[in-house]
């Protein structure tokens, strides 16, 4: 454990720390392009230089190793002077396109200019032009006059998803990023580079020119994609939820995530498809800010007047139930409080023995990317079955008709692009006598099932906190983002109604505190 001092703090590290993690360590600021901590050292960006004492020239932070009483800084004239040099070959040739770029207001160059620059530039040569919108995949687009070469997207093909569809092509101020012949960027984890990307070179396809990240607000959560759990940041405003990043988390999805989980905000903002017009076409409808969906819609009443009534009808349907009677049919997809409130209200009403698990390619559950995405694309089937441990309850797999019973209660998935076979249990379903459907989207299958069924709008894991247990058994705890649909109920508050209790008493709300700004005059231009 080698003990030196940074900017005059002194502070203790372990044996092969780097200059540039002891001020990680310490929280000290350093100006740095390629260096990142998942990935190998590079040194190309040359502007984490350094002052050691007792050496005559500055070091880069970033390959060199931390010694026994080692003394450094980078805050002396000759530091600054050498980064500032630093910066201003990296704005040799990158385009001044600040108001329109996509990275603006995150930027790591605008951050560590305004940090490290602040000069008058002294170049005075035309910027050599590259290739501007460059498709490299399905998702991922490329300004190749944006990028430094920092190289960090093409070690992250290399060395993480080890797919090798970048390069660095060519050479001195024509050298640019690009993919291989007939290899483009469509690996499943292609967004990662553009989250490690310091400029605007690598933008989005899914984002991109969508909103302006000052607009958004970011909040922790949990991705419930699959049974891993990574961690994420939630980009949200009062139009809805944007997009989801990766959060560090050492103990799960370290700095990445897969495309796929990037996906999640879509169900959040209740993205459904309605067969509408004459030919049949299918249009998808965003319901962002409020969404309508009980079915059963009382005249001149509000939604959340809809759904307290809705509420209650279920609670007197129920009250004159006994064993047997009832059905109850859940996912791997609810939290670990939900879990506990269902089970513990319905065993205890009715019987364990009419309990059903909806299980989504039960056969793909093993199945695993080697990295971070797995065949169980829900992220709580460990805290479900474990629930089912504690109440006794066999949760049998659905596959049969359930019409024996007179009212069957289906929590319906979240995640409804996991679920390939909604149409298929529906079917199960046709001839039952009644079916409530707790659900965050409007499910076509289950809303024409019979003039007895039922949609509660149910909230989505972003409006509600709770516990997920991942396929490893680790135990992540979430709160609320945002509220999307104010009428939405969760598992808990609909058992606590259930109970005998009032909806106004039991629901929780997330106010979001974005107050919306809007871009004014953009269809308005006028004279130059």
């Amino acid at each position: 454990m080698p003990k030196c001092t940074i900017n005059g703090k002194a502070v203790e590290v372990k044996d092969g720390t780097t200059i540039i993690q002891a001020f990680k360590q310490l929280n000290e600021e350093i100006a740095h392009y390629c260096w990142h901590p998942a990935l190998s050292i590079a040194g190309v960006c040359r502007l984490c230089m350094v002052e050691i004492a007792g050496n005559p020239r500055l070091q880069i932070a970033c390959n060199t190793t931390v010694t026994e009483g080692m003394v450094v800084s980078n805050n002396s004239p000759m530091v600054k002077d050498a980064v500032k040099w630093g910066l201003d070959f990296h704005l040799i040739n990158h385009p001044l396109d600040c108001p329109i770029c996509d990275q603006a207001g995150e930027c790591g160059l605008q951050d560590q200019y305004m940090k490290f620059g602040m000069y008058d530039p002294e170049m005075a040569e035309k910027k050599v032009n590259k290739r501007k919108a460059v498709d490299l995949g399905e998702r991922v687009m490329l300004d190749t006059e944006r990028c430094i070469l920092c190289s960090r997207c093409v070690r992250f093909t290399e060395e993480i998803t080890k797919t090798n569809e970048l390069g660095i092509f060519n050479r001195g101020d024509r050298s640019e990023i690009g993919t291989f012949k007939d290899k483009p960027l469509n690996n499943n984890y292609s967004l990662n580079t553009v989250d490690i990307c310091p400029v605007g070179a690598l933008t989005s396809k899914d984002f991109r020119f969508k909103q302006r990240v000052w607009f958004l607000k970011d909040k922790p959560s949990v991705c419930n994609g699959c049974s891993t759990g990574c961690s994420v940041d939630v980009y949200f405003n009062k139009e809805g939820v944007w997009r989801v990043k990766p959060r560090h988390n050492e103990a799960v999805n370290g700095y990445w995530m897969c495309d796929t989980g990037r996906n999640i905000y879509k169900n959040v903002n209740r993205v459904h498809t309605d067969v509408e017009g004459e030919r049949g076409e299918k249009q998808v409808k965003r319901s962002i800010s409020r969404l309508v969906q009980a079915v059963h819609r009382m005249n001149g009443q509000s939604e959340y007047m809809q759904t307290s009534f809705a509420l209650e009808r279920v609670r007197t349907q129920l009250a004159s139930f006994k064993k047997g009677d009832v059905a109850l049919v859940v996912t791997g997809q609810q939290t670990v409080e939900e879990y506990n409130s269902l089970l513990g209200y319905f065993t205890k009403t009715f019987s364990a023995d009419d309990v059903y698990h909806w299980q989504n390619n039960p056969q793909m559950w093993g199945e695993f990317d080697g990295l971070l995405l797995r065949g169980d694309r829900n992220p709580n089937t460990r805290g479900l079955l474990k629930a089912f441990d504690q109440y006794s309850v066999k949760g049998q797999p659905w596959t049969q008709d359930l019409s024996k019973y007179k009212l069957v209660l289906v929590i319906a998935p979240e995640n409804i692009a996991a679920y390939t076979d909604i149409a298929e249990k529906a079917a199960l379903l046709k001839n039952c006598k009644s079916v409530v459907v707790l659900t965050t989207s409007q499910l076509t299958p289950f809303a024409n099932l019979s003039a007895e069924t039922l949609q509660i709008p149910l909230k989505s894991y972003m409006e509600k906190s709770g516990t997920f247990l991942n396929y490893n058994g680790v135990e992540q705890k979430f709160s609320p983002v945002t509220t999307v649909v104010e009428s939405a109920v969760s598992a808990e508050e609909f058992v606590a109604v259930l109970g005998g209790q009032t909806l106004a008493a039991v629901q929780k709300f997330y106010a979001n505190p974005i107050e919306r700004v809007e871009n004014q005059f953009i269809h308005q231009r006028g004279e130059m």
